[in-house]
């Protein structure tokens, strides 16, 4: 028989254990962030810790397996907020609008591992075997999702046709993405704001009167 309070001790251990983990998580992925994920070693990221590398090795078997950790949290997060807009939104420029409000909101919890992505994308890519392949197929899932409500827009009429749908979606990508790099929590504009003056400037334009055509 189980001694009075054992599953109490047990599930008290495992939950601490928990949390150190997440919390060595979190150190790692800042360090990723700031010195890139090539230069960081996993001394450093025990020193950073507090502990001896030993102790760090208990939690994971590699700084891979941490990275992947940190990147596949954010794109899961990101994926099935995308996936619950398009299953709610009633049309495509509702859809784009909530999208792109996901995008920017992910700039504070997800910094880190949206500076990893850009700065080590293609590193993370040569490793060998296909251990980081889900960063390809979740960038696709994620392209797909913008391109065909950007479709969807211009076959309802919401958007203009003479615009390449894919291009399209890789400007409103790049724009939120970078923003990473300049962006600073507790300045003049929070993430909301950023979202909306984004929405305002990819909706309604920059300039007044009538369009401007450069193709001539």
């Amino acid at each position: 028989m189980r001694r009075p309070g054992t599953t109490k001790r047990t599930t008290a251990a495992g939950s601490a254990a928990s949390e150190r983990r997440d919390h060595l998580v979190k150190l790692a992925a800042e360090l990723f962030a700031r010195k890139g994920f090539q230069a960081t070693t996993v001394r450093q990221i025990a020193d950073e810790a507090g502990i001896l590398s030993g102790s760090l090795y208990h939690h994971f078997d590699s700084k891979e397996t941490i990275v992947d950790e940190v990147l596949r949290t954010f794109l899961e997060d990101l994926t099935a907020r995308y996936r619950a807009v398009l299953e709610s939104a009633d049309d495509a420029r509702t859809a784009l609008t909530e999208m792109v409000r996901i995008g920017f909101g992910t700039l504070e919890p997800h910094r880190a591992a949206i500076t990893v992505m850009q700065n080590d994308w293609n590193y993370l890519r040569s490793l060998p075997g296909d251990r980081f392949g889900y960063l390809v197929k979740a960038e696709d899932e994620v392209e797909r999702m913008w391109v065909e409500q950007i479709k969807h827009g211009q076959a309802e009429g919401l958007f203009r046709d003479d615009l390449d749908p894919k291009l399209t979606y890789r400007m409103i990508r790049d724009t939120i993405w970078v923003a990473v790099r300049w962006f600073r929590p507790g300045g003049r504009l929070n993430t909301t704001a950023l979202a909306e003056h984004y929405i305002t400037v990819l909706f309604d334009g920059l300039a007044i009167g009538d369009r401007t055509s450069h193709n001539a």
